[in-house]
């Protein structure tokens, strides 16, 4: 007898085109002899308007998280942060199926959807690992009273929009500067073209290991964007002197609070995040694609300007010059 197979399906039920999407992969999962999975609570209400999925195994109750063979997502980014969360601690890589907008994440669009479950049932994906980071807040005794991680980023930010931060940045163990400001965004390459990319820091392509670190609204003449490497500790301490308090966010997802003298630390974590990908990576495409970004004119080399390109497409001039 051939080992059972199990499939995490990621989805909620309060949209009808995620409930139609579930509905699809679940049944080409089960006619292909794997078995769909859903976290308890994607369970309770998918199986409320979908009765394929009521009685679905859970994870982490029925199947194990190391027992999954990979995740299967249907959503925007945020579905697949939430994923990321499910599987943490297991090598599950993650499958990406935007039904969102932007949709950085994931590697294949609604329309791909049948050929991405027949993909993934064939096993006809690749595993991409993504840089993720170790989050610790201390507080003014040096205990580590919180502990987190996040994909995209950490944000050390104001709590009371009429208050201000005041903190000072440390960069492996030495001071760099202090300053007024609304927050600090320290973001991986994955996270440079969520909130970093909004507070104006610069994109990290996903091959790069690295971390920006990125001050939101400084009264400061040096609180420029920062990139640092991949094993630099990044700090950002509250000062005393802060009226107020802050929180920590990680990945918009996560948060605690920060009083006067809180101290949060961020370093690379020893657990990637594995995204599953099915096509060969062309990162500069999915910005163009995803941000609108103008490139009309573009006279690049021929194997990228034929008529099947997906971004440009229109066919060269006989004679063009690489």
């Amino acid at each position: 007898m051939s080992e059972e197979r199990y499939i995490l399906v990621v989805a909620h039920a309060r949209r009808a085109a995620t409930v139609d999407a579930a509905e699809r992969v679940i049944r080409a999962l089960v006619d292909a002899g794997a078995s769909p999975v859903l976290a308890r609570d994607d369970r309770e209400e998918l199986g409320e308007v979908l009765p394929a999925a009521a009685n679905l195994p859970r994870l982490g109750i029925e199947v194990p998280v190391d027992g999954v063979e990979i995740a299967v997502v249907l959503g925007g980014d945020g579905t697949i942060l939430r994923a990321a969360e499910l599987v943490r601690g297991a090598a599950v890589p993650i499958l990406g199926i935007n039904l969102g907008h932007v949709g950085f994440l994931a590697e294949s669009e609604r329309d791909d959807l049948d050929e991405a479950v027949a993909r993934v049932i064939s096993r006809e994906y690749r595993v991409e690992e993504r840089l993720t980071v170790s989050v610790r807040v201390k507080n003014s005794r040096g205990e580590v009273v919180y502990e987190t991680w996040a994909l995209n980023e950490a944000t050390v930010e104001k709590a009371s929009r009429e208050r201000m931060l005041e903190v000072v940045i440390e960069i492996d163990g030495r001071p760099l500067s202090s300053f007024g400001c609304d927050g600090v965004v320290v973001s991986t390459p994955t996270g440079s073209t969520a909130y970093n990319f909004s507070a104006g820091g610069p994109v990290i392509w996903p091959s790069v290991e690295a971390l920006a670190v990125v001050p939101l609204s400084a009264h400061a003449l040096f609180a420029k964007p920062l990139v640092v490497g991949p094993e630099a500790a990044v700090a950002v301490e509250v000062l005393a002197r802060t009226d107020g308090v802050g929180i920590l966010w990680a990945d918009g997802r996560r948060s605690h609070e920060l009083p006067p003298g809180a101290r949060v630390v961020v370093r690379r974590s020893p657990e990637p995040v594995r995204l599953a990908r099915l096509h060969a990576p062309a990162f500069t495409d999915r910005l163009v694609r995803k941000f609108h970004l103008p490139v009309a004119g573009w006279r690049g080399p021929d194997e990228l300007s034929t008529g099947t390109h997906p971004i440009i497409g229109g066919a060269r001039d006989e004679g063009d010059d690489a």
